[in-house]
């Protein structure tokens, strides 16, 4: 294999990740961004939830989200022990509860749809709910699944800038961009709308970070009278409260969403009513015609330099960082994408490969 010149347009965690796995290959790599970490990823709760996170219809996305699961075991531990951080890696599995007939009602679709991709989703009477998290709602019930983690995402992002280098320059043009690299590499998520005309939107979504005592072992997924919401505990006390899905780009958090979080949140656990509000978030996932990412080559081939894509992750990007590394770094090797990325090549879209 000879060694290449890669510049990563976008200091996000897929550019990142991109950018380690290719130095870990021997490639000589730069990753071009103003602010690194920013964006979406700044944002992200960082849940690890292949079939949760999917929709009823994406049976390709879900395959492709499945075993990049399966990989960030191997992940956050060859992560942990090259840079020395702590990843907030945790394995204790997702709660998802709802507290109306119609709540489980809307879950029993999601359990069933998980059951049937071979996702164990274990059954819990309201005992057994109890024991593993005391202070949910008496009427909350629900199922365990064992399989879906967590990851902390901001520390991720510090990880990985501590293992590559990261130069703090905007791109206003790849046509402009200062690099004499052999492969060029956009992971700017919205940006790469701008950059290399792709169709790419921004979704709001905000977030809301509480902190207090721990109070929470498991991360909680689910309905309160009909509001969907998540809690993910860390380690320290601070809960993440999520996420609002907003087709708009402003911004700005609205006091309606921040309500429906923080109603939904204290309805399931009422103790966190008491916590304080540290932290409203809000940022744009990169969301496509179809949900799924584009990976793969856009320029015809012969181009140089040669320019790669991977972006358009929308709420996946944490997720499907490792496998996404994996993919474009074979590309930069010279190999062929590996079959699970054919249905997300750039050539599917209606904009797909302009530049």
């Amino acid at each position: 294999m000879i060694p290449r010149r890669v510049s990563v347009v976008g200091g996000g965690i897929i550019g990142l990740s991109i950018a380690w796995e290719c130095a870990r290959r021997g490639h000589e790599v730069t990753v071009y961004d103003p602010d690194p970490g920013s964006g979406a990823s700044h944002v992200a709760a960082g849940m690890l939830a292949p079939v949760g996170e999917s929709y009823f219809g994406e049976q390709e996305l879900t395959e492709l989200l499945l075993e990049s699961a399966r990989r960030w075991p191997a992940y956050a531990r060859e992560l942990a022990a090259a840079s020395g951080h702590e990843l907030g890696h945790r394995t204790e599995g997702t709660l998802q509860v709802g507290l109306t007939a119609d709540d489980l009602a809307q879950l029993r679709r999601l359990w069933t749809h998980q059951r049937e991709l071979g996702t164990p989703v274990v059954t819990l009477d309201s005992d057994q709910l109890r024991e593993r998290e005391p202070l949910l709602h008496p009427r909350a019930r629900g199922v365990l699944v064992e399989s879906d983690h967590q990851i902390d995402p901001r520390k991720v992002v510090a990880a990985l800038r501590s293992l590559v280098p990261v130069r703090r320059a905007a791109v206003a043009s790849l046509a402009d961009l200062d690099t004499a690299a052999d492969t060029v590499v956009l992971a700017a998520g919205c940006a790469s709308a701008e950059l290399a005309g792709l169709p790419v939107r921004p979704v709001q979504g905000t977030i809301v970070r509480l902190r207090g005592p721990v109070v929470l072992r498991h991360v909680i997924r689910g309905y309160a009278d009909g509001r969907a919401v998540y809690l993910v505990p860390r380690a320290d006390g601070e809960v993440l409260v999520g996420a609002t899905v907003e087709e708009r780009a402003d911004g700005h958090a609205t006091a309606g969403g921040i309500r429906d979080l923080l109603r939904a949140a204290t309805d399931l656990v009422p103790e966190l009513g008491e916590h304080a509000l540290v932290e409203v978030s809000t940022g744009h996932r990169p969301g496509t015609e179809d949900n799924g990412p584009i990976v793969g080559e856009l320029e015809p081939a012969g181009a140089s330099p040669r320019l790669l894509v991977a972006t358009g992750h929308y709420r996946h990007g944490v997720l499907a960082a490792p496998y996404t590394a994996h993919a474009v770094a074979d590309l930069v090797d010279g190999r062929a994408l590996p079959l699970l990325w054919a249905p997300f090549t750039p050539q599917r879209l209606s904009a797909g490969g302009a530049r």
